[in-house]
């Protein structure tokens, strides 16, 4: 503006005014019903997440404590303590869950304050073909009917921008969707007193300190670019000339002395002499330095405040706080925050993606592998490498040797009975031998006449195929394992090969075998020096249809070591070395 205009605006007296902007503090967002919409709005103008990103966004301390949380939360991506025991469901579970797809859950839920989940079923909707994250930004909750049931979530890309004629796309939530309907939304929100279709942020207390922070980077920023006062003063004292005479002269100095490394404003003053210039008074702010160093310094304290920020350390944030640097305390604010903060947060989506899972039939105990240095995790009351496992999320490698207390290593063999088949009345045993690789093959239809179900990849269709742990020698010298797989021979269990893979793949008697290593059971029974074999046993119901050549069948060739026992072995069983 010319002084020329503001001495027209000043001789016609217009009167000044002063006002007092107040920083009041954040709302509590509104959740409103309208009888006009099947949707419930949140935030005054359906802005809440908007608002919600925009500070993040904006706010550097604020981006950089929801950033490293959500990496905590994620960790190394998702795991199950049960894994070894059960690996077609872990398999399964793995291929539901992609881990990019459950690292953004995991920053939506604590970036928004609640995460959501597409669910897309097989046709029928018998079985969960696939899990994917959906933007939680985009949905808003169906109007809750007469039971409270949240039974669908709107979707819109824009909300902010919803014109009259936008219809949203309804999608029904969890459970409620029809029997053709095979795309249903799972939200994960956690309960916050007061609330019921949406949850606030849990730093919701904070957010007003991020608008602070945001504001001061943009006072800095347009100082940098505009100047914090006009850096040069022309005065014209040669006379008033015309406004166009005006305009032109000042164009000709912006484009002489503006731009970014002349930056700043000016001021133009025409006045009728030298007596009559124009004089600036500045208004200058004492220690505004200071204040704004405050305010920026106020403003990230109370942010990693309100995430529940122990150390800034852990975030990745220079330290200037007064929180201690050294190894010790580092070591408990960690553990403080993994426990206090993260945890509870994982707990939230492990408890979804397991309810996810239940539908499937799939039970596992699911946990997130932990960023957390091994060091610096509590293990004063943890007994067992196994209970390791599950406190700290660290799994354990396969060749790491795993200390068993007597209590662990009785449950373990407990397992090997739900292993075995108790061969009921309904079956006889029709042909039995000590297994010897090279044998010649025997045919099944000379013995007898059955059609069993067959359980395993020996079985021929007509006939079962199993395995006893022999002979029953009730020594009292016998190792614990096999006076266990002797009683369970005695009982009438028999396993079939593929359980007793499994027995070695869980390592059972693994204090036997090399350097403490799982070892194949099937070869090596209870380890060196042991006097038993595998028995094959072959099995067919009483009062069956009878054998056609067509059901003829070949005996398993197995190796050569499965009919030996370890005692009678080269090394009386030891592992080569």
């Amino acid at each position: 503006m010319s002084m020329h205009n503001i001495m027209e605006e000043k001789d016609n007296k217009q009167k000044n005014s002063i006002r007092v902007v107040n920083l009041s503090g954040y709302e509590v967002p509104s959740i409103k019903e309208s009888h006009n919409k099947e949707w419930v709005t949140y935030g005054d103008n359906n802005d809440y997440f908007a608002n919600v990103i925009e500070m993040y966004l904006g706010s550097p301390t604020n981006s950089r404590c929801i950033n490293g949380i959500t990496d905590m939360i994620y960790g190394r991506g998702l795991e199950a303590l049960d894994s070894l025991e059960k690996p077609k469901e872990y398999l399964a579970m793995k291929k539901l869950f992609q881990g990019k797809q459950i690292k953004r859950v995991a920053s939506d839920y604590k970036l928004l304050g609640q995460a959501a989940m597409q669910i897309t079923y097989k046709k029928g909707k018998k079985e969960i073909l696939k899990v994917s994250h959906f933007p939680m930004e985009c949905l808003r909750a169906e109007k809750a009917d007469s039971r409270g049931n949240i039974k669908a979530y709107y979707y819109h890309p824009h909300w902010l921008d919803i014109k009259t004629g936008d219809v949203p796309k309804r999608i029904p939530s969890f459970g409620h969707g029809g029997d053709k309907e095979l795309n249903e939304i799972y939200v994960i929100k956690p309960y916050r007193s007061g609330f019921y279709y949406y949850a606030p942020v849990d730093y919701h207390g904070c957010l007003q300190y991020c608008a602070l922070e945001e504001e001061v980077s943009n006072y800095h920023i347009n100082n940098i670019r505009n100047g914090l006062q006009p850096s040069l003063l022309i005065n014209f004292n040669n006379g008033v000339p015309s406004s166009e005479t005006q305009d032109e002269i000042e164009r000709k100095i912006y484009n002489k002395f503006s731009g970014s490394s002349n930056a700043g404003k000016f001021i133009i003053a025409f006045n009728e002499s030298q007596e009559t210039k124009a004089d600036l008074e500045p208004i200058h702010l004492p220690d505004a330095h200071a204040q704004y160093q405050f305010m920026s310094d106020e403003a990230r304290e109370k942010i990693m405040l309100g995430h529940g920020v122990t150390s800034p350390i852990l975030l990745g944030i220079k330290d200037n706080t007064g929180f201690g640097n050294n190894a010790e305390e580092l070591r408990t604010a960690s553990v403080l925050m993994d426990n206090v903060i993260i945890r509870p947060l994982q707990d939230e989506i492990l408890h979804a993606l397991e309810e996810i899972l239940n539908f499937n039939n799939i039970d596992l105990k699911l946990y997130f592998v932990t960023l957390q240095p091994i060091e610096f995790t509590e293990l004063d009351n943890v007994s067992t490498k196994i209970k390791r496992e599950e406190e700290t999320g660290e799994k354990l490698s396969s060749d790491e040797k795993i200390d068993l207390s007597d209590e662990d290593e009785d449950d373990l063999l407990g397992q090997l009975e739900a292993l075995g088949e108790t061969i009921s009345d309904e079956w006889e045993l029709v042909y039995s031998k000590e297994v010897k690789d090279g044998d010649e093959d025997f045919k099944l239809t000379d013995l007898a006449e059955a059609n069993p179900k067959a359980d395993s990849k020996q079985d021929n269709g007509v006939y079962k195929v199993r395995y006893a742990y022999s002979p029953v020698r009730n020594s009292s010298e016998s190792r614990k394992f096999c006076k266990h797989m002797e009683g369970y021979t005695s009982n009438n269990v028999v396993f079939r090969k593929e359980d007793i893979n499994m027995m070695s793949f869980r390592g059972v008697n693994k204090e036997l075998g090399h350097n403490r290593q799982n070892y194949s059971l099937f070869k090596f029974k209870g380890g060196k020096n042991c006097h038993h074999f595998w028995e094959l046993r072959v099995y067919k119901k009483i009062g069956g249809s009878p054998v056609t050549p067509k059901d003829d069948y070949i005996a398993p060739t197995n190796p050569s070591e499965v009919g030996i026992k370890p005692i009678n072995m080269p090394n009386k069983g030891a592992y080569p070395s």
